[in-house]
């Protein structure tokens, strides 16, 4: 059987291959099918779980055998070997930090240090201890303060960590933070300053560098080292993808965020511009594209910490008590008091990663009365609120979980005023956020048949294909 692409879904514990048809360059690709194999078979060597996927994807097929398939390209997301584990590094914790590492969760980075001005000795000693994939350096806006960032290359550069270093900070620090890897000998890549000028964020370029070096270093992370016998096309972080999909549908969608709901963590994703009357109150920028990433709120890895922040509640809700069925509790729940404590505990998590993620409205007191100010990110103009991850899309209720989150913010909290809801029905979003790095407009058409979206406009789509304004 010939197919157009093959995308991977590599994951700590499974790995997933999904079979693409481009439809002939055309606007009707279609997923063909999809395999699954046990990462953890083979932990030393990805490729053994990329192997277990296909011959399952060709038994799915009606193949005989995965010889019997042949594709034309292979792409993947991972987030095996650790994901992409990043280190960030600036000036002050409220800009150059901060922007430092918007760029980096957007990128699909799982953040391991964060330190905001000189670094010490200890934080060398913790920057060893951690290994990261990537280090993000920043500080200063452009042609201001550049000690710190000099001091804190020269901090990097002793620790020895071996990884690539990204610099993003004040641009008349370069020529001296270039000399300080080089000799070094560290892979060093330089981009735009994420804080070029105060409350003005530039965090596109970093997150491009972020995802082309995870892309080029990732192959030497235990168990990766093999990938490229398989995997010829591009290599994504898997949370990075799933930023990919939103953005790209933000052009033709407008105003849309993501909650994908995990066994680890629960991301939330969006790409929103917001009102233009909030954003005349922001008492600081936010990036257009924003993920933030919960991992106290994980179904299966924290189930019982998400069970103690609403103890006061589950079991008069549920009926029955919690405690003994989460003693017993499986990745995937078969019983009824099972599904009901994991449909429970995954509605209280996107409650509450979907709290952090929303900006809020201050009043503020001086001494000319009170002044009103916004903060964190306004997704009060979302149109569409999409959902995925396997609690979601797998589970009963995951539409009616999102829809709880419409209008909530009784006029304090930035929440979506009115918005429709879609499930990644055939889980695709990561594996459409790779596919876009190729075939963008085939992506979007797949991505948009998976949340049931079917109708192209200018405005945003909703369950039924009807038009929104």
């Amino acid at each position: 059987m010939k197919i157009d692409v093959l995308v991977a879904e590599i994951g700590s514990t499974t790995t997933a291959v999904n079979a693409v048809d481009l439809g002939g360059g055309g606007d009707t690709p279609r997923l063909l099918g999809q395999g699954m194999g046990a990462t953890l078979e083979d932990p030393g060597d990805v490729t053994v779980a990329l192997r277990s996927a296909i011959r399952d994807l060709a038994s799915n097929l009606g193949e005989a055998s995965p010889d019997d398939l042949q594709w034309d390209l292979m792409m993947a997301a991972s987030s095996a070997a650790g994901g992409l584990s990043m280190s960030v590094h600036g000036l002050v914790y409220d800009m150059t930090v901060r922007a430092a590492r918007e760029a980096a969760l957007g990128a699909g980075a799982v953040i391991k240090m964060v330190t905001a001005g000189e670094m010490t000795q200890s934080d060398v000693e913790e920057l060893r201890r951690l290994k990261p994939k990537i280090i993000l350096l920043a500080g200063g806006v452009d042609y201001g303060e550049k000690h710190t960032a000099i001091w804190n290359a020269k901090m990097i550069a002793d620790s020895k960590v071996g990884c690539p270093v990204i610099y993003a900070g004040n641009v008349a620090a370069r020529p001296q933070i270039r000399d300080i890897f080089e000799q070094a000998g560290a892979k060093t890549y330089f981009v735009d300053n994420v804080y070029p000028k105060v409350d003005e964020l530039v965090v596109e370029p970093a997150r491009r560098v972020i995802q082309q070096a995870f892309e080029e270093h990732i192959v030497t992370a235990p168990g990766m080292d093999k990938i490229r016998t398989l995997v010829d096309g591009p290599i994504m972080p898997t949370p990075g993808a799933v930023m990919e999909a939103c953005k790209l549908l933000w052009p033709v969608l407008g105003d849309l965020c993501a909650v994908d709901v995990g066994g680890a963590t629960v991301d939330v994703h969006s790409v929103a511009k917001g009102s233009p009357e909030i954003q005349a109150m922001l008492e600081a920028p936010e990036p257009l594209a924003k993920r933030t990433v919960e991992g106290d709120l994980g179904i299966h890895v924290n189930a019982r910490n998400i069970a103690e922040l609403v103890q006061d509640r589950v079991q008069l809700e549920l009926g029955f008590d919690p405690w003994p069925v989460l003693q017993r509790l499986e990745v995937i729940p078969k019983t009824e008091h099972q599904v009901k404590l994991v449909c429970y505990l995954r509605d209280a998590a996107v409650n509450m990663a979907f709290k952090r993620h929303v900006g809020v409205i201050k009043h503020l007191y001086g001494p000319q009365g009170r002044m009103t100010v916004a903060s964190g990110k306004d997704l009060s103009s979302v149109r569409l609120i999409i959902g995925t991850g396997g609690p979601l899309t797998r589970l009963p209720g995951g539409a009616e979980a999102l829809s709880g989150l419409i209008g909530k913010g009784y006029g304090r909290e930035l929440y979506p005023a009115a918005a429709e809801v879609a499930l990644d029905s055939q889980y695709i979003m990561a594996m459409c956020g790779v596919l876009s790095k190729r075939f963008p407009e085939q992506a979007k058409n797949l991505l948009l048949q998976s949340l049931g979206l079917n109708h192209e406009v200018s405005g945003y789509y909703n369950r039924q294909g009807q038009v929104g304004t």
